[in-house]
């Protein structure tokens, strides 16, 4: 499974679209302002005389150009290019039927007669007008007056948007209440390489849970930085890990005060369908917030980050949200907001891992270290700074596919298969057994069962179904320990 983390380019913003090109500078007043002469209509001048107004043209269409299209350049525009000038206000009309603009009829003008009287008419008819508009509208403002209280309004008015509240459970206010307990975690080695990942805040001192393979790179002498997500960032240093678990406690140097630990759930109690919502830094775009639900439980898996030969092995979570390299260590959290997880590993397109190309990213399968497993992890890493492991003291076959796990002839390096004196020989146990059942839980591989005994704790009685020689058997194992990774 890719565990691998990395950042994206962001692709840039688009540019703004020109603007349509202005009127070319330099173009000469009497291409801009001569317009060409109407045509000529009956009972119009078909040329003004000497000392009349000028005609004026109606304006016609302006020229519109498509955002990025060219505007004309180099010659004159055309005639309707800029608009003309409006008419006159006070246009003159010549005497005996002339045309607008025709210039004025020679010798003596009758006199005219003052409007003062007409003046007056019109005044009176605007009074009359006055009172009988008044008196409509009166009418009318009663009339509608009467129909909405009748209910016959038709009058519409916009309301404003009620306040928009979030409720309680809402992903918007789980994810806002637990991002300023997430960091993004950049580890640096000694020689340039790192990587980003994701944890989040575990005790009041300053304690993070992570992933293993997000801090690996800088556990030996290496730099780590913590940023949360208003942006201050906090020099960190490696507590304890677990390859096996891929599980990491880092602590800040310098914490802040205030600091909220996420509260931890019940990952026992998950059930398939429960709403999920992870946050991390997928491809190092951290504070990302992505939903779904519990695919399945105690899902068997080992995991590799491509840059050893350990893997880790997990009855994991598995959930449908959205998971990439850079979330590996950050929690997957219930619809209350509480951690059931801490995301690990993705299954890549293809089915490839992730070691030295090019990264895949999200299909939909994601897988997340149950915290009750973790939380047992990080306890004995913050206590002792080493991890401790149960075991039933037997090596078992790591093909993956079979009917069970096969206990191997012999334990590598010249060792017996099954330890003596350990757990499995004291149950009766031995080289050829293929373990079928782990309690209840079907074994299929090595695997598997490294998976569900790690679920476990050292002292934990167990079941064990096997067969031999084609028949069934079942004995109970008091499971071991080991303290440390093996190198």
């Amino acid at each position: 499974m890719s565990t691998e983390n990395e950042g994206t380019a962001v692709p840039s913003a688009p540019s703004a679209p020109p603007v349509p090109v202005a009127a070319p500078e330099g173009t000469p007043a009497s291409a801009q302002q001569a317009p060409p002469p109407y045509p000529e209509q009956p009972g119009r001048a078909s040329e003004p005389g000497q000392g009349s107004e000028p005609t004026t043209q109606l304006p016609g269409a302006v020229p519109a150009y498509l955002p990025g299209s060219a505007g004309p350049t180099g010659s004159a525009p055309d005639a309707g290019w800029p608009p003309p000038p409006p008419p006159p206000s006070q246009p003159h009309y010549g005497g005996g039927g002339g045309g607008w603009g025709e210039p004025p009829a020679s010798g003596p003008q009758p006199s005219r007669k003052r409007p003062g009287g007409l003046m007056a008419a019109v005044l009176a008819a605007a009074l009359v007008a006055g009172v009988v508009g008044g008196g409509i509208g009166y009418w009318a403002a009663d009339r509608n007056s009467d129909n909405s209280v009748s209910g016959g309004s038709t009058t519409v008015s916009a309301a404003d948007a009620p306040a928009l509240k979030r409720e309680a459970g809402s992903t918007a206010a789980v994810a806002g209440k637990a991002l300023p307990s997430v960091v993004t975690i950049t580890a640096q080695a000694q020689g340039g390489d790192g990587g980003t990942g994701t944890g989040f805040i575990y005790d009041k001192q300053g304690h993070i849970l992570t992933n293993n393979h997000v801090v690996a790179s800088a556990a030996d002498g290496g730099d780590l930085t913590a940023t949360f997500s208003n942006g201050k960032e906090y020099a960190a240093e490696v507590v304890g890990r677990a390859e096996g678990y891929d599980v990491a406690v880092v602590k800040l140097k310098d914490p802040p005060s205030g600091l909220k630990p996420l509260a931890l759930g019940n990952s026992d109690q998950v059930a398939v369908g429960d709403s999920t919502i992870a946050i991390g830094a997928p491809f190092g775009l951290s504070n990302t917030v992505t939903t779904g639900i519990i695919s399945a439980k105690n899902r068997p898996v080992a995991s590799g980050d491509g840059t050893s030969d350990k893997n880790s092995y997990m009855s994991a979570l598995q959930t449908d949200a959205s998971i990439n390299p850079g979330n590996s260590g950050g929690p997957l959290l219930d619809a209350r907001g509480a951690v059931i997880g801490m995301n690990s590993a993705i299954q890549p397109s293809g089915g490839g891992g992730g070691g030295g190309g090019s990264q895949s990213g999200s299909i939909g399968l994601g897988f997340a270290i149950p915290i009750n497993q973790a939380k047992t992890v990080a306890a004995e890493l913050i206590k002792t700074g080493q991890p401790v492991y149960p075991v039933i003291g037997a090596t078992v076959s790591m093909a993956e596919g079979g009917d069970g796990a096969t206990i191997s002839g012999d334990g590598g390096g010249g060792t017996p298969a099954v330890t003596p004196d350990g757990p499995a020989a004291k149950a009766g146990l031995k080289s050829g057994d293929v373990i079928t059942k782990f309690n209840d839980v079907p074994i299929d591989s090595g695997p598997t069962l490294i998976s569900e005994i790690w679920t476990h704790k050292p002292g934990d009685k167990i079941k064990i179904t096997y067969t031999r020689d084609g028949k069934e058997s079942q004995v109970d194992v008091t499971l071991g320990e080991r303290k440390g990774d093996t190198r």
